[in-house]
């Protein structure tokens, strides 16, 4: 396997080709970041579902793609903040993803959520990605 330098950045193209790629299933390595990434993509209907497979090293965590009508459920899927260049946003500065119909995910001292729950709870982070 080879060394990847932004685990989210190849976690998140992943998910993208398969989607492109027609698949039902996509798999990753695990991490707890990732779990949380795929537990709110789930919760937004982005996703079908997603599993924890234990395989002695780090794990692996396995996607189910949600299709609707044979049109992938996740449009768009975008790296906001990379390796190179982090973005923080305070809870003022977290706008809404395509005029509220898609979300940021964030990264914050309370875990990782939503863009819209940040707001509700008045605190910043690190903007991951954002998601159509």
């Amino acid at each position: 396997m080879a060394v990847v330098s932004d685990p989210i950045g190849d976690f998140l193209t992943r998910i993208r080709n398969a989607y492109r790629a027609r698949h039902r299933v996509v798999e990753a390595p695990a991490s707890r970041l990732k779990i949380a990434i795929a537990a709110i993509l789930k919760e937004w209907g982005y996703i079908a579902d997603y599993e924890y497979i234990e395989d002695n090293k780090q794990g692996i965590l396995r996607l189910t793609l949600r299709y609707v009508g044979g049109q992938p459920a996740l449009r768009e899927l975008t790296r906001v903040s990379k390796p190179g260049r982090r973005v923080y946003a305070g809870a003022q500065e977290l706008r809404p993803v395509k005029n509220g119909l898609g979300i940021a995910i964030v990264s914050t001292s309370a875990g990782v959520m939503t863009d819209k729950e940040a707001r509700r709870r008045g605190i910043g982070g690190e903007v991951i990605c954002t998601v159509f």
